[in-house]
């Protein structure tokens, strides 16, 4: 089937309560299996009084977008929405089931936060519509959505069940990445189905994968995403999108190689890749601009330094390692984009982990920080 086949959709258009709603990561019952099988983060508001149901939905999305109930509906009637989160180490791959409501990621949020990853749906039931820059794309059944979480966007959703894909920005980079062409748009067509059921093979499987079965996972997630959405929205790039595989690639083995350096700065990069500024920036318009990638892959490199037991440096002496003037901007810079100090995972990294540190530290893994360091290690 061609390409002109596949349609590229974009509209305009009890028992006792908890307190809390249940986060858990199942255990499995055998040894064995809880060190190498997936274990998600699961989190449900059903076990909550329906008063408390919905409070708690937009406390735990409040990482992502600011929620709020359709005008027509109390809050007082309760709330059931269920969510799976697997970690992939390096892709999230979210099973959800939610009522009704709508949604707002606003340009002060997108600011803020250092999550700008591709989020990739597919629904097996309900519908969505999402705004962004007076544009509407509608998802349905059938169709693949794409969006991504470092541009501002509003939308609403009827009652909904969901598969998504979470994706660091970077996964794409040795492709040249996905281009600002994919983003709020849904597919439809031949590639799109091929990607949804690859997507369901893949969620059929989620616990039965071992650790050692995630690189053949997400390498085959990475190119079967690519090369659905790429085509579709890309159509007649032709040279443009091979010439900006090659300096997306060379940019990145550039910063990566200079990440201590005081002097990596974008006019730096701009005359490495022989390119002028206005280009630079079109470049890395999906990172959230030059500055900012350069930043968070210093920080990111700083995350990697401290979580490493071996690594000895002192906190001032990993942010004067990849590229900050001064211990103070460095833990203020951490903390926002990690939503903790330097300070805290550094002296996990440095403590004699027992096991049952260890299953305690498990039970702090939240929404919240899987999607701040996603792509990290």
């Amino acid at each position: 089937m061609s390409d002109k086949d596949d349609d590229l959709h974009s509209q305009s258009v009890s028992t006792e309560r908890r307190r809390w709603p249940r986060v858990s990561q199942d255990p499995l019952g055998n040894e064995e299996a809880k060190k190498t099988v997936l274990i998600p983060l699961r989190f449900e508001t059903e076990s909550l009084a329906p008063c408390k149901q919905f409070r708690a939905w937009h406390e735990h999305m409040a990482v992502l977008s600011d929620t709020r109930l359709p005008d027509n509906v109390d809050p007082e009637y309760g709330f059931v929405a269920r969510q799976a989160v697997w970690d992939l180490g390096g892709m999230l791959f979210l099973q959800q089931t939610v009522p009704a409501f709508s949604y707002e990621r606003s340009p002060n949020m997108v600011r803020f936060s250092p999550i700008d990853h591709w989020q990739i749906t597919f629904l097996r039931a309900g519908r969505t519509w999402t705004g962004m820059n007076g544009r509407v794309a509608q998802n349905e059944p059938g169709m693949i959505e794409i969006r991504s979480l470092g541009h501002p966007f509003s939308g609403r959703a009827l009652a909904t069940d969901s598969v998504s894909l979470i994706v660091p920005v970077d996964v794409f980079t040795d492709r040249g990445g996905l281009t600002t062409a994919s983003n709020n748009v849904v597919l439809g067509g031949h590639r799109a189905n091929l990607l949804i059921d690859h997507l369901s093979s893949v969620e059929a499987n989620l616990d039965r994968f071992t650790h050692d079965d995630l690189l053949g996972v997400k390498d085959r997630l990475r190119e079967m995403v690519f090369d659905t959405i790429t085509p579709l929205v890309d159509r007649g790039g032709g040279n443009d999108q091979i010439s900006q595989i090659g300096l997306m690639a060379r940019a990145r083995r550039f910063i990566l190689a200079n990440l201590a350096s005081p002097n990596l700065t974008p006019d730096a990069l701009g005359r490495e890749l022989a390119i002028s500024r206005t280009r630079l920036y079109e470049l890395f318009e999906m990172s959230g601009g030059v500055a900012n990638y350069i930043r968070r892959r210093r920080l990111s490199a700083a995350h990697a330094m401290l979580a490493d037991p071996s690594d000895t440096r002192k906190i001032a002496e990993v942010g004067i390692a990849i590229g900050f003037d001064s211990a103070a901007n460095f833990s203020r810079a951490f903390t926002q984009q990690f939503g903790y100090s330097p300070s805290n995972i550094h002296k996990r990294a440095s403590a004699d982990h027992s096991r049952r540190d260890w299953q305690t530290d498990k039970q702090k893994i939240t929404f919240d920080s899987l999607l701040r360091t996603l792509g990290l290690s």
